[in-house]
């Protein structure tokens, strides 16, 4: 170690005469040359200048762009403003972001009923900036859709998504959404069709069936915003994720879009959906079919006949109970010769109908089969 460090003591040494003999000698040169800030010859710096020829997109990414271009002017930031219960003197308005998607070019537009909820101030910003109230035309909580009307100028026109059909949508298709996730406006992601045919369970504790399943990235934000396929046509509408972190986790779910077709016009022409009621609150599942526990009164189902348990007296022995018999209500089969097996079954079957339309219930009343006409009445529940 020792003889190492002399070795680099004397090189120090030798260096230093060295350099104080050249500066003696030569003292005009070494002050014009030494300028540590101005080194004599300049590295090359033309590569920087050069810019390097841009690779051709590819056929992927040349549908990405123009999905892009074609729908990303339709898809706005939604901002609400909702004051909630409490004391006058310690309300807090809270506000909300979520997407929406431009329909028409006048300026209809379809989000997720959450987004809106019972907010008193609604307002959409596009993308170019610009920023507009926005009017509740209606919503339905069952289906978590809302339409909205933006409040332009008359004669205003806006850039509007195409609905496509979710029907022929399969598993492994590939998808894009654009939404303001974390409020970044115009952020799109890609992923495909990872499953059909899930169930979804609203606010109002009603189950959306036919639920789309997708990997593309979706965070709060997203929702009410598109899922495209590749033709720039909408095929879903965002509306949740599964997550335990508030964050995308790879599986989100989408309203389809051949709900939305049937929805969206009864919202625009009533503002509410007008479903059928066939007045029935309760039913349990036999081999036979679904048994009719109890009915609502007035309803369809009692005006056309149908029969529930009966209540009455019965004696155990000596001990008199008040009840009622179940055995004796009524058990369907059948509805417009369609089995019906679960009470789900009969209730999805209903929900295809219109107010006012008649089905026929074929009825087991204790070993006599009846056919029984049923004219459905609006569901008064449906806000």
């Amino acid at each position: 170690m020792r003889l190492n460090f002399s070795k680099a003591k004397i090189g120090v040494i030798s260096t230093a005469m060295l350099l104080s003999i050249q500066i003696q000698a030569t003292p005009a040169r070494a002050q014009n040359s030494v300028n540590p800030e101005t080194p004599e010859k300049l590295p090359d710096l033309s590569f920087l200048s050069k810019p390097v020829q841009s690779t051709p997109l590819s056929e992927e990414e040349k549908v990405n762009v123009g999905v892009y271009k074609k729908c990303g002017k339709a898809v706005v930031n939604i901002a609400t403003v909702t004051t909630p219960e409490g004391y006058y003197y310690n309300i807090m308005p809270q506000e909300g972001i979520g997407s929406g998607t431009i329909i028409s070019k006048d300026g209809y537009l379809v989000t997720n009923e959450h987004v809106v909820g019972a907010s008193e101030m609604v307002r959409v910003t596009l993308f170019d900036g610009s920023s507009y109230a926005a009017k509740l035309v209606g919503k339905d909580p069952s289906n978590d859709l809302a339409v909205l009307k933006i409040q332009a100028p008359a004669g205003k026109q806006f850039d509007c998504i195409e609905i496509g059909n979710s029907s022929e949508l399969e598993v492994g298709r590939k998808v894009l959404a654009i939404g303001n996730p974390f409020g970044y406006d115009q952020t799109m992601t890609q992923g495909m069709i990872s499953s059909l045919g899930r169930t979804l369970r609203t606010r109002n504790n009603r189950m959306i069936k036919g639920i789309i399943q997708t990997d593309a990235a979706i965070n709060p934000g997203n929702s009410g915003g598109p899922l495209l396929d590749t033709a720039g046509r909408m095929v879903a509408i965002n509306t949740a994720i599964f997550t335990r972190a508030g964050q995308n986790s790879g599986i989100g779910f989408a309203i389809p879009a051949n709900i939305i077709r049937s929805i969206v016009p009864e919202l625009i022409l009533h503002h509410r959906v007008l479903r059928p009621d066939i007045g029935i609150l309760a039913l349990q599942e036999t081999p036979a079919g679904v048994r009719v526990i109890r009915l609502a009164s007035g309803g369809p189902a009692v005006k056309a006949g149908l029969q529930g348990p009966k209540a009455g007296i019965y004696r155990m022995g000596p001990i008199a109970i008040r009840g009622v018999d179940i055995s004796s209500a009524d058990i369907i089969s059948h509805v417009d010769n369609v089995r019906i097996n679960t009470q789900d079954e009969l209730l999805t079957y209903i929900e295809k109908k219109k107010p006012n339309q008649v089905v026929t219930l074929t009825v087991n009343r204790n070993g006599t089969i009846l056919k029984i006409p049923v004219k459905l009445s609006v569901n008064s529940n449906e806000q």
